[in-house]
């Protein structure tokens, strides 16, 4: 049965209008576009983990993305000694969900891990995905010095560099970035999110960072981007000052195109950005060039569910 554009205007306009699908409805909807998926999905609703688990039904759902018996690397964004509420580090709510969910796939093995600026020992807690990560099945590793390997990158400015041979030897990485503001590149999303997976001397990358952290996103391909922007931290990036800089908008977004993820999470700043088109972000312009994805998320395969 193929969904009708009415179906998708009851979800999307739920919270705006009072119109809510029953529960039962709103499973049928979801297990339909398991048989007819999207390729971007974008969900809002008052808890994150609902949100997730809607945002990657609505592409197919996980199982699509996580073959039985694989292992799986999830990449948050664990770099900031902050809690959850400060919105600079990954939401351990959407962590622990995406971890649940790659369980119920069939994978053999999960592993969360990220190269943290602070001290990780301190980053892994408080930002409480570290609990919420083993609490779903996963492991949640401190990111040895030992573990990192120089590769060949083979990318425009970075050439062999030092990568964690976890996330190389894992049978796919999953991305889940959270979209906050950062002062040298205006905003910090999914591709800019594989820089945890290196090692060395990062900052050497803030030299020529739109096409580095392109390089990477080619080097490691991510099967599947999920964007958590629960909460979005809309400036005074990437670490915040206050919570005046957050803005709450239980929103999550997944796709398997990381051009799409970015060109959509740049919309969601408004007025905290000079610019919310895609094309004044040289990332995103360079990693259309280069044929990783399409900035143009709003085709054919959106799909947009508001729980309210």
């Amino acid at each position: 049965m193929k969904t009708t554009r009415r179906d998708f205007l009851k979800l999307t306009l739920a919270g705006a209008a009072g119109y809510m699908l029953a529960p039962r409805e709103l499973r049928a909807f979801l297990q339909e576009q398991q048989q007819t998926p999207g390729t971007f999905g974008v969900a809002r609703a008052s808890d994150p983990a609902e949100a997730v688990r809607t945002a990657v039904d609505l592409i197919g759902g996980m199982g699509r993305f996580v073959p039985k018996g694989s292992v799986v690397f999830v990449k948050p964004n664990i770099s900031w000694d902050k809690v959850p509420e400060q919105a600079a580090t990954t939401n351990p709510l959407v962590v622990e969900t995406v971890v649940r969910m790659v369980r119920e796939a069939g994978a053999k093995k999960v592993i969360v891990a990220d190269n943290a600026c602070n001290d990780a020992r301190r980053t892994y807690v408080r930002s409480g995905i570290k609990e919420a990560a083993e609490r779903a099945g996963a492991e949640v590793p401190f990111m040895e010095p030992r573990k990192f390997v120089k590769m060949d990158i083979g990318g425009t400015v970075i050439q062999d560099w030092e990568v964690y041979r976890d996330a190389v030897d894992a049978d796919l990485i999953i991305n889940l970035p959270i979209a906050k503001h950062h002062g040298l590149s205006e905003v910090t999303l999914g591709m800019k999110n594989m820089m945890g997976l290196i090692g060395g001397r990062r900052d050497l990358l803030h030299q020529n960072l739109p096409d580095g952290v392109v390089d990477l996103t080619a080097f490691f391909k991510p099967k599947l981007t999920i964007l958590d922007a629960v909460r979005l931290l809309k400036k005074n990036g990437p670490q915040g000052s206050t919570l005046k800089d957050v803005v709450d908008l239980g929103t999550v977004a997944a796709s398997a195109d990381p051009v799409a993820i970015d060109a959509f999470g740049v919309t969601l700043f408004g007025d905290a950005l000079p610019s919310t088109d895609y094309r004044a972000f040289p990332h995103i312009v360079e990693a259309a060039s280069r044929g990783l994805g399409s900035p143009e998320f709003k085709g054919a395969g959106y799909r947009e569910v508001d729980l309210g």
